[in-house]
């Protein structure tokens, strides 16, 4: 194996950790959401000075927020799968470059593997690996 296949393999394997921990962040909004379902299906709980609990808008503002944090958190971490799936197969670089500039805005972990992840595709040899392969056609003899 040489030096560019083991690095997009050390890559792909990243790109797994890097969505697991995309994955699990993503976790973090649901706060909202449980907040936002409190204050709906328990308002009670959230009263003012007055005794006033807080309006009903506010909770459904809250659950919208958590929800669709969630689901696009969830989304990127399904994407960066795909690309270390991409990678491993050797299929796809557009896709794969493109991820990996997307990757630098997730800090800290992002950042460093979607750097790397650029310098290593930005690499001749590593994009001739990319490169549609000649399908072999063997002549049958009747």
């Amino acid at each position: 194996m040489n030096r560019d296949e083991e690095h997009l393999r050390l890559l792909s394997i990243f790109h797994y950790v890097v969505a697991g921990c995309a994955a699990f962040f993503a976790l973090f909004p649901a706060l909202y959401l449980v907040f936002g379902l409190i204050m709906l299906l328990a308002p009670a709980s959230f009263k003012d000075n007055n005794g006033q609990p807080p309006p009903q808008f506010v909770a459904w503002i809250l659950i919208a927020i958590g929800s669709v944090l969630i689901l696009l958190d969830w989304t990127f971490a399904a994407f960066i799968v795909v690309a270390g799936r991409f990678l491993a197969r050797r299929k796809h670089y557009t896709f794969c470059l493109v991820m990996a500039g997307v990757e630098c805005l997730f800090m800290p972990f992002g950042t460093v593997l979607g750097v790397f992840t650029i310098v290593v595709l930005t690499r001749e040899s590593v994009r001739a690996l990319f490169a549609p392969q000649p399908a072999c056609y063997e002549e049958v003899e009747k």
